[in-house]
C-alpha cells in the first residue's frame, strides 16, 4: 500500500538521479549529474560535494570507500567525498557520458552511457571490476538507465530508456549477464523507464520520465502499485532509512517549462508499505 509522498528537499538539484542509501552515510545520497555534484541529506540539511564534470552514480564501497563513475569513466573517494581520484578514462569521445548503473552480488561496479545528443546505439554498459580493470558488458545501448538485481541474485534487470522495456539477465559472477529478455512493456503514455530498484519480496520499481510516477511490478510483468508526484521528470528510485522501509525518488528539472513545475528537481520520500535491499556494494575500496 502506497503512502503519502512527501517532498523531502526542495528543488535542489537540475537533475537529479540516483539515490543510494548507506547505513554509515549521515542520510541518503543522490547525484545532480550535470552539476557534477553528490548530494547528501543530513536530517534537514542538504550538502553538495562536487566530484567532476559528470556525476553519473555512485555505490559505498566495503571498506568504507566510495565508487563513483564520473563523465568518461570510474573514481574512488573517501567515504566523505574529500578525495577523489579519477581512474583512466574508459573513451575519449566528448559526445558521450556515463548515465546510470548500479553493483552486482559480487562487488563489481557497472555504469551505462549514452550520447549526449541521444544518437542511437552510441552507449554502452561497462563494468569495473575491483581490480581496477574495465569490460564492457553491453554495447548498442542509447540511454542506459536503471540496473538492478532480485533478491537471490540470479537476475539482473535492466534499462534502456527508448527501448521502453525492463528487461531481464539470468546473471552469474563467472557467466555475467546472459539470456536477455522482456519482463515489462511501458506503454509510451504512462512515461519512460528510468531508474529501478527492486524490493525484499523482488518487486520491480520504477521512475516513470515523462510520468510523473513510480510503478511497481511483479517480476512477472503485473502493475501492482503506482505512486504519483507533482512533477513530470521522475528519474530513479531507491529503498533507504534503517529499516529500508522508505523509497527516496529524485526527479529532474531538464524538459520543464520555467515556473510550471516548482517542485521539480525535488527529493521526494513515501512508505510503500513493503522493505527493499541493502544496497550492493563494490569490493574494491
Amino acid at each position: 500500500m502506497v503512502s503519502t509522498v512527501d517532498q523531502a528537499t526542495g528543488p535542489v538539484a537540475a537533475h537529479g538521479e540516483g539515490p543510494v542509501w548507506a547505513p554509515e552515510w549521515p542520510g541518503v545520497r543522490w547525484v545532480d549529474m550535470l552539476a557534477g555534484d553528490v548530494l547528501e541529506l543530513d536530517g534537514g540539511e542538504v550538502r553538495r560535494h562536487h566530484v567532476g564534470a559528470v556525476a553519473a552514480a555512485l555505490r559505498p564501497g566495503t571498506g568504507g570507500g566510495v565508487v563513483l563513475a564520473l563523465e568518461r569513466g570510474f573514481a574512488l573517494a573517501d567515504g566523505a567525498l574529500t578525495a577523489v581520484r579519477p581512474l583512466p578514462e574508459v573513451w575519449t569521445d566528448p559526445g558521450v557520458r556515463m548515465n546510470d548503473g548500479g553493483c552486482d552480488p559480487d562487488g563489481r561496479f557497472y555504469c551505462g552511457s549514452m550520447a549526449y545528443d541521444g544518437t542511437p546505439g552510441a552507449g554502452a554498459l561497462h563494468r569495473l571490476d575491483p581490480d581496477g580493470s574495465v569490460t564492457t558488458v553491453l554495447t548498442g545501448v542509447t540511454v542506459s538507465n536503471g540496473l538492478a538485481w532480485s533478491p537471490d541474485g540470479g537476475t539482473a534487470y535492466y534499462v534502456d530508456t527508448p527501448t521502453g522495456r525492463i528487461d531481464a539477465f539470468d546473471y552469474t559472477a563467472a557467466a555475467g549477464l546472459t539470456h536477455r529478455r522482456t519482463v515489462v512493456t511501458i506503454p509510451a503514455e504512462v512515461g519512460s523507464p528510468d531508474g529501478l530498484t527492486v524490493d525484499a519480496e523482488g518487486n520491480l520499481w520504477v521512475a516513470l520520465w515523462g510520468g510523473g510516477a513510480v510503478h511497481c511490478y511483479t517480476p512477472d510483468g503485473e502493475q501492482v502499485a503506482r505512486a504519483g508526484f507533482p512533477v513530470t521528470q521522475v528519474t530513479a528510485c531507491a529503498f533507504g532509512g534503517p529499516d529500508l522501509d522508505e523509497l527516496y525518488v529524485t526527479t529532474s528539472r531538464q524538459g520543464v517549462e520555467e515556473g510550471t513545475q516548482p517542485e521539480a528537481g525535488s527529493l521526494f520520500r513515501l512508505r510503500p508499505g513493503v522493505r527493499g535491499l541493502p544496497a550492493h556494494r563494490f569490493s574494491g575500496c
